[in-house]
């Protein structure tokens, strides 16, 4: 394990950068594209099972934009959460807004710290453990379903 290695520290999941081709000029060419804030939803999965579980500090990357993203990736376990796409569309003012966010949500609901929240909503401390499982696929499949019916 990566822990009995040495490891204090893991990021769920760095993103991968991958280039494209131009059939035009016959080459490889660089293709960023700034992450969506759907994209937190694997990482943050996977801190909230692991969170507890294995002896290191754990890393969100990808999809960050709010505070609130920040607050839900630290009440699923993460150490710390790297927002970097908001920041390069909406300038380094941007922090403020997710650091004012962040504390009238702890003020709002009565935490005296973010590690208090810390691992709360983490597979080992919620009410639902299994909402974390494949098990859980039909439900979420159902609860499209049931949004879709809903609004019809």
């Amino acid at each position: 394990m990566l822990t009995d290695a040495g490891a204090d520290g893991l990021v769920l999941f760095n993103r991968f950068y991958q280039p494209d081709l131009d059939l035009e000029k016959l080459a490889v060419v660089p293709n960023l594209h700034l992450s969506h804030p759907d994209e937190m939803r694997l990482p943050l999965r996977w801190i909230a099972i692991l969170y507890g579980r294995i002896a290191a500090d754990l890393a969100l990357t990808s999809g960050i934009h709010t505070g609130h993203d920040v607050l839900k990736g630290v009440a699923a376990g993460a150490s710390i959460t790297m927002m970097a796409s908001v920041l390069l569309q909406k300038g380094i003012h941007h922090l403020t807004d997710c650091l004012r966010e962040m504390e009238d949500w702890l003020i709002d609901y009565e935490y005296e710290s973010l590690a208090q929240l810390r691992g709360s909503l983490s597979q080992l401390n919620c009410a639902e453990p299994a909402a974390f499982e494949r098990a859980n696929y039909m439900r979420v499949l159902n609860s499209y379903r049931l949004d879709w019916v809903q609004k019809a």
